[in-house]
Order: C-alpha cells, then sequence, then structure tokens
C-alpha cells in the first residue's frame, strides 16, 4: 500500500482571502458535444498499485466498442468497461481493491444501446448518459433475466452499498412482455450514491414491469432520488421491505398503474411530484407503509392520488401540504376504501397521530387542516426550491479548466504530495472564468483553500480534497479546509461530485465552511458531494494506534460542515459520515471509536434548502441549527455513535470540549453518569425560527459500544 506521507512541493503560509481577478464571465454556447467527453483525462486512484495509471474515464463506444446503432447487443461490451480494472490483473467485480480505490465512469455517448442479460454494477461505479442527447439503455427481445441493472454490489449487504451513481440515461424495457415480472433497475442502495435524470420506458397497461425497485432484501438506507420520469409499466418505484427512508423529488408518472408502491419507509417525502394517468399514485397500504408527506405536488386524472389505511396508530400517518388537482382525479386520500380528501389542498392536511400546536400529548388526526407559513425566500413559483443538479452541458469544453492541467501551477492529486498553494492560484486565478474540473484523486491540503465568488467546482467519481498537517490540529482554534466566500459575500458557488476528508487526525479542521449567498436562489449549492472521517485507505483515522477503542485518541476532525450565518446555500444528495466499519479491508478488528466533534452547523438566516441529506455518527450533533432562520428540510438522516451509550468510553460532550462560540450542546440536561442521555443529539436547536422540517429519520441501532 502506498505511503500517505505528505510531500510539500512550495512553502505555505496562510493563504490571501482575495476576491477573483478580473476576467470575462462564463459564456453559455449550447455546444453539440458535451464538455465532459472532450476534456483531458488524467485521473488516478492513488492508494492502489500503478493507481497513476487506474483508467476513471471508460468511454463504452471508442474504448470497448459498444454499438450505440442499437443493432448488436452490447452488453458485454459495456459490462467489459464497467469491470475493467486494468492496469492491475484484477477486476473490478473482484473487489480486491478495495471500496474507495476501483472508481469508474462509465461514460455512454448518444445513441441506443441493446442489452441481452443485465448489467451489473460494483462499488465505485458511476454509469452517466451525454445529457446533450441522452443514451437509451434498451432491453432486446433476446434478453435473459428479469432485472436490466442490478445496481447492487454483490459483494456488500444493500446498506453498505455506498459511491454508486446512475445520471443522464433513458432506459426501455418495452420489447420484454408486458405481462412478464420485469424490473429496470434494482437500486439497493444506501448513502452517498445517487440516481438523477433518468427516463423509464416501460409498456403500458403492463401487469409486471417496474422501473426502480429495492430486490435485495436487505436493509436500505438511500436517502434521496431525484429528477425521474416514469412512462408506463404497473409501477414506477417500489420501495422495498426492508427500506428506511426516502426523498423522491421531482419525479413524474405518467401513464403507471402504481407511481409509488410504499412497501416499507419510516419516513418518506415525495416533494414535487406529477402523477398523470395512473390509477393509484402511491399505494402505502402495506403494514409497514408508516409515514409519508407530500409536498407541492399535483396529480390529473388519477383515480386516487394516495392510498392508505385507516389506523389508530402511529402507522401510516400522512401529510398533504400544497397540493394541486389537475382534474380527473377520484381521490386525493383513499383510507381503507373510504374515500377521506378530494380537491387541491392550499395548506397542510394531517392525517394521522400528531402533537397539536401548544400540546405535548399527541391527538389522532382525520383531516386536519394547519396553516403552514411559508417565507417567500424558500419558494420558487409557490414551491420550495427544487433544482436538478447541474451538468453545465450548456458550456462547451474551452469553458472548463483542469485543475491537473495548468502548467503555470502542477496540481498533482496523488494523495501525498501538497496541493494547496497551486489550487489557491488555480481557484483565485479563473473564479468567475472557468468551470473547475477536478479529475479523480485525491488531493492533499496544508492550508485553507479559498473559493470566492464565482467558483464553480465538478469532481469527477467523488474527487477528494483531504486535509493534512499541523495547520489542522487545534481544536481551540479550528481552521477550515474549503472556505466558500467571506462574510457578506454574494454570487455564485456550486460543487459537484466532491469528497471532503481528513488525511490524518486533526481535531482542529473544519472540513467544510460556506459564508456566501447567491443573487438567486441555488447560486451557491452543493450536488452530489460528501463527507468521509476514517474507513478509507487514503487516512490514517481508524488504521492508526490512536483510533483504538479510546475516542479522546482518535478526536478524527472539529466539525464536518458550517453554514454560517451570512450563507444562503441549496445542498442536495449529501452524507457526512464518520466512518463506523472499513471500507478497504485495513482496519484492525474493533477499532472504531473515531470521534468527529460535529455534524452540520447551520446559522444562516437568509435562506437553506436541505435535500435528502444524512449526517452519521457525530459525537456532540449531527445536526445543530443555531439561531438559523429560513430553512427548509426535505429530508434529514442520521445514526448516533457506535461507541456512545453504556459502557463507553467517553460519555458526551467528551472527549470534546463544548465551544460557546460555535453553540454546542453542554449535555448540562443529562445526570453526569447517564450515558444513554449522553449521546449525541440528533437535531440540536437553539434560537431558531421559520425552520419547515418535512421528514427524519433517526436511528439508535446501538447503546454501547457495538451493543
Amino acid at each position: 500500500m502506498k505511503s500517505r506521507q505528505v510531500e510539500p512541493v512550495h512553502e505555505v503560509g496562510l493563504p490571501e482571502r482575495v476576491a477573483a481577478r478580473s476576467c470575462g464571465s462564463l459564456t453559455p454556447s449550447n455546444p453539440s458535444t458535451f464538455w465532459y467527453e472532450q476534456i483531458t483525462h488524467n485521473g488516478e486512484s492513488p492508494f492502489i498499485p500503478d493507481g497513476s495509471q487506474w483508467k476513471i474515464f471508460r468511454n463504452v463506444v471508442t474504448g470497448y466498442s459498444a454499438d450505440n446503432s442499437g443493432n448488436t447487443a452490447s452488453n458485454v461490451n459495456i459490462q467489459n468497461a464497467i469491470n475493467d480494472g486494468s492496469p492491475t490483473p484484477n477486476s473490478r467485480n473482484t473487489n480486491s481493491l478495495g471500496n474507495t480505490g476501483q472508481p469508474a465512469v462509465v461514460y455512454f455517448p448518444g445513441g441506443t444501446y441493446t442489452l441481452n442479460a443485465p448489467l451489473q454494477l460494483y462499488l465505485g461505479t458511476v454509469l452517466m448518459g451525454n445529457p446533450l442527447n441522452p443514451p437509451t439503455l434498451k432491453a432486446g427481445p433476446s434478453f435473459s433475466g428479469n432485472v436490466l441493472i442490478e445496481a447492487m454490489d454483490p459483494s456488500r449487504p444493500a446498506i453498505n452499498n455506498f459511491y454508486i451513481a446512475i445520471k443522464n440515461l433513458n432506459f426501455d424495457s418495452t420489447n420484454i412482455n408486458k405481462a412478464t415480472t420485469f424490473t429496470i433497475l434494482d437500486w439497493s442502495v444506501a448513502q452517498g450514491t445517487q440516481l438523477s435524470n433518468c427516463v423509464f420506458n416501460m409498456p403500458s397497461s403492463s401487469t409486471g414491469h417496474t422501473g426502480v425497485a429495492q430486490l435485495s432484501g436487505g436493509d436500505e438506507s438511500g436517502t434521496i432520488m431525484s429528477d425521474l420520469t416514469f412512462y408506463g409499466g404497473v409501477a414506477g418505484i417500489n420501495l422495498g421491505p426492508n427500506n428506511e427512508q426516502y426523498e423522491i423529488k421531482s419525479v413524474t408518472f405518467s401513464g403507471c398503474t402504481t407511481g409509488i408502491i410504499i412497501q416499507q419507509c419510516f419516513n418518506c417525502v415525495l416533494h414535487n411530484v406529477i402523477f398523470k394517468n395512473n390509477a393509484v399514485g402511491v399505494d402505502m397500504t402495506a403494514s409497514n407503509a408508516h409515514s409519508t408527506s407530500l409536498v407541492d405536488s399535483t396529480a390529473s386524472n388519477v383515480g386516487i392520488v394516495v392510498n392508505t389505511l385507516a389506523e389508530t396508530s402511529g402507522d401510516h400517518s400522512l401529510v398533504i401540504e400544497n397540493y394541486s388537482d389537475g382534474g380527473g382525479v377520484s381521490s386525493v386520500v383513499t383510507a381503507s376504501g373510504s374515500s377521506i380528501l378530494t380537491g387541491s389542498v392550499s395548506n397542510t392536511w394531517v392525517y394521522g397521530n400528531a402533537y397539536p400546536p401548544g400540546s405535548t400529548t399527541t391527538a389522532r388526526q382525520t383531516g386536519t387542516i394547519y396553516t403552514t407559513n411559508r417565507p417567500a425566500n424558500l419558494l420558487s413559483n409557490g414551491k420550495y426550491l427544487a433544482l436538478a443538479a447541474r451538468t453545465y452541458q450548456e458550456y462547451d469544453v474551452t469553458q472548463f479548466i483542469n485543475v491537473k492541467s495548468v502548467s503555470a501551477y502542477p496540481v498533482y492529486g496523488d494523495g501525498s504530495h501538497d496541493d494547496t498553494a497551486n489550487l489557491n492560484s488555480i481557484i483565485s486565478t479563473y473564479a468567475g472564468c472557468k468551470i473547475l474540473f477536478f479529475p479523480h484523486g485525491v488531493y492533499i491540503v496544508t492550508n485553507t483553500l479559498f473559493f470566492p465568488a464565482g467558483s464553480i467546482v465538478v469532481g469527477e467519481a467523488w474527487s477528494t480534497i483531504s486535509a493534512s498537517g499541523t495547520n489542522f490540529k487545534n481544536a481551540a482554534s479550528p481552521l477550515s479546509m474549503i472556505c466558500v466566500g467571506n462574510s457578506g459575500d454574494v454570487g455564485v458557488a456550486q460543487f459537484s461530485n466532491m469528497l471532503f476528508t481528513v488525511a490524518d487526525v486533526l481535531p482542529g479542521c473544519i472540513l467544510v465552511e460556506v459564508n456566501i449567498a447567491g443573487s438567486n436562489p441555488g447560486d451557491v449549492a452543493f450536488w452530489n458531494s460528501h463527507f468521509r472521517v476514517g474507513g478509507a485507505a487514503d487516512s490514517l483515522v481508524e488504521t492508526t494506534i490512536a483510533c483504538g477503542s479510546n475516542p479522546s485518541g482518535c478526536m478524527a476532525a472539529f466539525l464536518l460542515l458550517y453554514l454560517t450565518a451570512s450563507s444562503s446555500a441549496y445542498i442536495e444528495d449529501m452524507w457526512g459520515w464518520t466512518a463506523d466499519h472499513d471500507l478497504d479491508g485495513l482496519s484492525i478488528a474493533g477499532q472504531y471509536a473515531i470521534s468527529v466533534g460535529r455534524g452540520m452547523l447551520l446559522e444562516s438566516t437568509k435562506a437553506t434548502w436541505l435535500h435528502g441529506i444524512s449526517f452519521e455518527h457525530a459525537t456532540l450533533y449531527q445536526f445543530n441549527f443555531n439561531t438559523a432562520q429560513n430553512v427548509f428540510v426535505a429530508m434529514q438522516q442520521c445514526e448516533t455513535v457506535y461507541w456512545q451509550g453504556a459502557g463507553s468510553p467517553d460519555l458526551a460532550p467528551a472527549p470534546w470540549t463544548p465551544s460557546a462560540a460555535f453553540g454546542d450542546p453542554t449535555f448540562a440536561n443529562c445526570g453526569a453518569s447517564d450515558a444513554e442521555c449522553r449521546m449525541g443529539w440528533f437535531m440540536y436547536m437553539s434560537g431558531s425560527a421559520r425552520v419547515f422540517i418535512y421528514g427524519s429519520a433517526f436511528w439508535v441501532f446501538y447503546n454501547g459500544p457495538m451493543r
């Protein structure tokens, strides 16, 4: 395994937080070729043998001879692109390179690709089409199997299937008999995954086809799927019997017999969903359907929009808010066969057990209407803001800069060289002028990277920025690894497909700090970007002796994400994970006592939108809303720290010292030895107002070290 010694390239002082130099603005040109297909691909996988030669980008046509005319079957060619492990002698399907060591972007130029057998994905796989001409993966008439795409890596249970993405693709099952039980995509995955901007075409009046389902039989813990369209089929989405939570955002179901089947979802949020020509929009009549919120959605020519059960328990709770009836709808809500709601809902309609305003006890709601006063700055056309993940397809390749291809400022991304100074030079030079492309790799920084207004960053299969060095060691004076704008700045700052981590135990590291607000909603945004502390070959955290059974020896990071009072950000599909297990086969048995102080700290008062976010295993809290205002949360998910609870070597706030400056909880509400109370807060909220949360999934799997 490669050494993690950091090799300094330049003398690094404190970064100067200066405005970007003046330059011409980005100019859309509506090109005919997608920029990503043309840009130089020089990424690497630093912590595997010959990782500098690892092939990240795989064009299935030019590299693997797939036929995009649809005339001949291409499943073998595409599977070869997925499996390719060169230059190592190991195929990606052997799982011998670690979960994080074998990234692959399998790219499809426009056209039609005929498949006669299922495609199998593995951890680290991104299936991506050309968004300018979305390609179609189509089951051929000779297809053998009952699933077109198997997204779940079979080497891991569904709950550990991280870092898999599918985007900008069309799928077609119309060659398969419509009565055959057939699933286009088995999406049995967990956090840190992306399913976005895809279309699923199935036979009309089908009694057997489903677009997306969870077929593994294991626990699935995804957070969001977004910007999808389903045509035909017996069901668009079927959330399986072991699903935990989901946000389904900006999805259209047209001509599906049932749009969404919920077998199990402890907390489901359906936001900006369109139902057209369905018998049923949402079927939540299964015994474990639990709780659903339907927000900012519409239906037309639908028999029943939501079909549920009439119960007196907490199960089958339903909230409908800002629903628009487009006509031809027989019943908006039917419970155990009786229609209980018709017509549009302009406010908030509640069915199930709830805490009425001012009450400390639950009361059964059978269709109570409440008024929800939404702040105007959270809305777009009367709905909470919902943006598709950016592809920047409107810009040609000349509008992009590969950060590893700037001769004046050499950048390595090899997990060992210090890239701080040259990255800061590139960022300040090109902010507002070019979009920065970070090829896959691990970019070591020993001081703050400052991204001014005008910064747009696009990664590749979760390109990693990793903190290292003494500047991040002082918990009494924490320093940000990534700083986005200064307080009061207004402009554009966007990040896609990135990962933020630490290379060592760094108790004074704030991984990402956001100060900037956008001129327009969504100008400041993060899509498909995650945090990981420990658990991978790119970090000493977990493998070092300091990260044994005593958390005080492994205070690995101060805070993951800091949204300051002056910020205004749109965040979609973000996972902040403090590792509870190892991904690359490196940990010593029983060493899981990693302590990250804090998950997400939100102090913004302007406007913040959080879609499908998850923070897990931080010591003090997962979410802290400290004097925050004007916040929309569609779905948030978390887990407590596995080593906290009875028998823990440290009771919260230990091993950390609470900081009043950062609004930390003190745990003064707990007895000194109350181990079950002295566990990290799911959400700590103080001095906040106008915070709108529609789905929260909070999991406590252990009370005591791994018990």
